[in-house]
């Protein structure tokens, strides 16, 4: 093994990184995993990014990029189940993890879970491989049931996390806020946690002239509220409805929503019908799964992106939205406060109430004609935060892990 080499298990029990983004299950923590796997692959470090099989159609192995790949293991039946339904196929995710690790003759440095599912598997890996287990959560079940917004998550994933929040050696959290709530919720020790924001892929999200991406995209003379994410009830997209009649005053609003699958179409046909309650139907338009190729067109011709919720673990959208030159009216969670600038880049405002919202959105949707150069300036504020970065700083969190690790067991 090359000096300084890592090999790295990563494990995505319940959700495949490669689905479609904003299915779902399918959102930021799909973003960071294949981003991060690839950057350390460039880096030169060995990854394996362990999901289950989704589709009779997966192939066992995909290509992310030099030095990484994704491997789907067998665990229940072939297909889409809720993520909960994935609990009881855990031993045989395990087991087929471990078979498969030995049939290809693998050894790994240290295994690295996302979410509380993967990290059930992970305490498994780290006995049988001998290795430490490094854990970042993504979103976190007491906190949800703290907002009592949509379903209580169940006691069982509010006890594996407290469980390993304890067991495991290291935990990674995107903001000094999680960090917090890890302590306060769980009792986690202070001194094995490390908090590492999450990044954005530079290259894809650029600006595009604004004009240009609205033609593109068939919203000539349209002012522009973007919303991208999972259709579920913590997005708060309902506010950001009922925040739409306050704006009557800008002539071609259209507010566009991009996210959801068949999966959602229950949630999809309440917003509709809230939105026809409110009499903005003709300006709203559910554009459902987007390519994420595609979403720097969206982003660029929108005029303001907006993230409603109740609770983000990070808030990835901000991010893209920024890279490519667009500002942001978010709600005051995940990392916001340090992503967004306030007056200069959008605005954090306290809550998701419409009013609230609507005051911040009219301020952006009434500036003059923004240039290229405003949207760069906007750009230029999130440059520091590139996927490398972020894997660079992963990487330096990894080694005194590893380095305590061997030598507690000399």
């Amino acid at each position: 093994m090359p000096d300084g080499q890592l090999r790295i298990a990563m494990l995505s029990a319940h959700s495949c990184p490669l689905g479609t983004l904003g299915a779902k299950d399918t959102g930021g923590m799909s973003v960071f995993i294949v981003e991060l796997a690839r950057q350390l692959g460039e880096k030169g470090h060995l990854v394996d990014v362990y999901t289950r099989v989704h589709d009779p159609q997966d192939r066992q192995s995909y290509e992310l990029g030099q030095n990484a790949r994704l491997i789907h293991l067998r665990a229940g039946e072939d297909e889409q189940v809720h993520k909960l339904a994935v609990y009881s196929y855990l031993p045989d995710f395990a087991c087929n993890l471990e078979n498969y690790r030995k049939s290809n003759d693998l050894n790994y440095d240290l295994v690295y879970s996302h979410y509380w599912l993967s990290g059930w598997v992970g305490e498994y890996a780290k006995q049988w491989w001998g290795v430490p287990h490094i854990i970042t959560f993504h979103t976190l079940g007491a906190v949800k049931n703290s907002l009592g917004i949509g379903e209580d998550e169940p006691e069982l994933r509010i006890a594996t996390e407290r469980d390993l929040t304890g067991s495991c050696h290291h935990i990674i959290a995107s903001t000094e806020q999680e960090k917090e709530e890890l302590i306060r919720h769980y009792g986690a020790s202070p001194e094995k946690m490390s908090v590492v924001p999450c990044g954005v892929n530079l290259e894809l999200f650029q600006p595009v002239n604004k004009e240009m991406a609205k033609r593109e995209l068939g919203f000539q003379d349209s002012k522009i509220i973007l919303f991208v994410g999972r259709i579920e009830p913590l997005k708060g997209i309902e506010q950001l409805l009922r925040a739409v009649p306050y704006l009557k005053n800008h002539e071609g609003l259209r507010l566009v929503i991009i996210g959801g699958d068949e999966r959602t179409r229950h949630e999809i046909e309440e917003l509709q019908k809230l939105a026809t309650e409110l009499h903005i139907e003709d300006s709203v338009t559910f554009l459902g799964l987007i390519k994420q190729e595609r979403l720097p067109y969206f982003y660029s011709a929108a005029d303001v992106c907006v993230i409603p919720s109740y609770y983000e673990s990070f808030g990835l959208v901000a991010l893209e939205s920024l890279a490519c030159g667009t500002p942001v009216v978010a709600t005051d969670v995940g990392d916001f406060r340090n992503i967004i600038h306030q007056g200069e880049t959008g605005y954090v405002i306290v809550s998701n109430e419409p009013v609230a919202l609507a005051e911040k959105i009219d301020l952006l949707l009434s500036r003059s004609n923004p240039d290229i150069e405003f949207a760069r300036s906007i750009r230029n504020s999130v440059s520091s935060y590139s996927w490398s970065n972020v894997a660079e700083a992963i990487v330096r969190e990894f080694r005194p892990v590893l380095a305590n690790y061997c030598l507690s067991v000399i």
